[in-house]
């Protein structure tokens, strides 16, 4: 099957890539920056440039492809609720929403199906009680975008599309999203309730959230509205006792409405609102949740500590031509940017093999750094791994991986990273981090088509 995929670089999209990927489905990307696309996308797609707000994509795009899943929209966490940031957050979706499906009315051949995110915000506050789908809209700022953003997407009913919209609960994952922002100040014994912490949370773990998409773009029968939320939602007292056991640290600093208010403006309302959402729907159709409870989910997320990324690029050159030239240290510099000031001092053997300890010195912003690695799994024109034993990271492992595909070399890497000083650096360094990661990576990516050779648009 082939998939377009709005919304990829961000969290769920970045996890839908990868489980689409690894169940074989071709992918369709449509990104508004595709300059800097590269490192955000962990496999390789076929990826097209669209400014979803100014109108719809070419035609072109929707060639072959059997299912839409619709993820763009501004982060409703990405900054303080002023009125300016409303209006964006509201018309990234509407916008987004009508101009996608108006391009696939105009096709002659068209998409089986689009699925749509919405949220449970749909409903807004409700107390206790139980939110199914027939509940109607509430009655705050973000139930209406969600009305009426559901509203966009029905409209591709008229071209007989099936249309589903999956209204998302709080998503919980290590990576992205709620946890991201949590972890760090519960690690540091810095948690604790959200206003009352009577409110219900319903929530969902990342992985559960991508397997449901999957399973409703294969699912012919499921159309319509459906809760994408776990099949036990708790309060966000339970939440905070439970995430603090898990982390075996204290919870006894509560936040208090005032104090939301201020910092996050009318998002606060969202943040205590009381959502008590039904599962039963989604599990009606088969669905079957990997963490269906809370302690699981948690267990999951608090026990990977470490920081993931992945990336996918083709070049048209052989196999043994690339693990060729990866197995030079000197093209080492050639891949780095010029901020780093990066130079390899030593190499422990005359050729890069199984045991090879390199050692480098490089800037990060203008402190010096000595980084020392160790050549690990070297396979040659099939992989190998560089881990850090001597740096500035509490562990780095890079795995470089290449296979023969479509007359050229696919490079997989991999990479596993673990900030310094525990929950504080977590805290304080991962968003710098993964920044300048951005900046490196860029570079390497438009480096290596510039002397390995230009990724076509891939045929399979």
């Amino acid at each position: 099957m082939k998939v377009l995929v709005t919304g990829a670089t961000g969290f769920v999209g970045n996890a839908l890539l990868k489980a689409l990927h690894i169940k074989g489905h071709e992918i369709v990307v449509l990104t508004r920056n595709i300059d800097e696309v590269g490192f955000r996308l962990p496999v390789l797609c076929e990826v097209y440039q669209w400014n979803p707000e100014q109108g719809p994509p070419e035609s072109s795009v929707f060639k072959g492809v059997d299912a839409v899943v619709h993820l763009a929209g501004e982060n409703i966490a990405g900054g303080r609720w002023t009125k300016k940031q409303k209006e964006r957050i509201r018309l990234s979706r509407l916008l987004s929403t009508r101009h996608l499906v108006q391009a696939m009315g105009e096709l002659k051949s068209r998409p089986k199906v689009l699925v749509s995110a919405s949220a449970i915000g749909f409903y807004g506050g409700s107390g206790n009680t139980l939110l199914t789908e027939d509940v109607p809209p509430g009655n705050c700022f973000l139930s209406k975008v969600c009305r009426d953003w559901e509203q966009e997407a029905m409209h591709a009913e008229e071209f007989n599309i099936r249309v589903a919209y999956l209204r998302t609960g709080i998503v919980l994952g290590k990576e992205g999203g709620a946890m991201k922002k949590m972890l760090p100040p519960f690690q540091m014994g810095l948690g604790g309730n959200l206003g009352s912490g009577k409110q219900w949370m319903s929530w969902i773990h990342v992985q559960d959230l991508i397997q449901m998409y999957i399973h409703t773009i294969e699912t012919e029968s499921i159309e319509g509205v459906y809760n994408a939320v776990s099949p036990n939602p708790v309060s966000n007292a339970e939440f905070t006792r439970t995430l603090g056991k898990q982390l075996q640290c204290p919870t006894r600093i509560p936040i208090p409405k005032l104090a939301l208010k201020v910092i996050f403006g009318d998002m606060a309302e969202v943040l205590v609102a009381s959502q008590n959402v039904s599962a039963e729907k989604i599990t009606s159709t088969g669905f079957r949740f990997k963490f269906p409870d809370l302690p699981s989910a948690l267990n999951d997320i608090a026990d990977n500590s470490y920081q993931n990324f992945q990336i996918e690029q083709w070049v048209p050159q052989p196999v043994s031509k690339v693990f060729s030239f990866f197995s030079e240290s000197k093209n080492l510099e050639v891949l780095t940017p010029n901020f780093l000031s990066f130079k390899v001092l030593r190499q422990s053997t005359e050729k890069i093999t199984e045991g090879t300890r390199l050692d480098y010195s490089l800037r990060l912003h203008g402190i010096p750094v000595c980084w020392q690695s160790l050549i690990t799994d070297w396979q040659p024109n099939f992989c190998f791994s560089d881990i850090q034993t001597k740096g500035p990271y509490s562990v780095w492992e890079h795995t470089h991986e290449f296979e023969e595909k479509n007359g050229g070399t696919l490079m997989r890497d991999n990479v596993r990273f673990k900030v310094p000083f525990g929950a504080p650096g977590d805290l304080l360094l991962t968003d710098f981090i993964q920044k300048d990661l951005k900046k490196i990576f860029n570079f390497r990516i438009k480096k290596i088509e510039e002397l390995l050779g230009q990724t076509p648009k891939p045929t399979s």
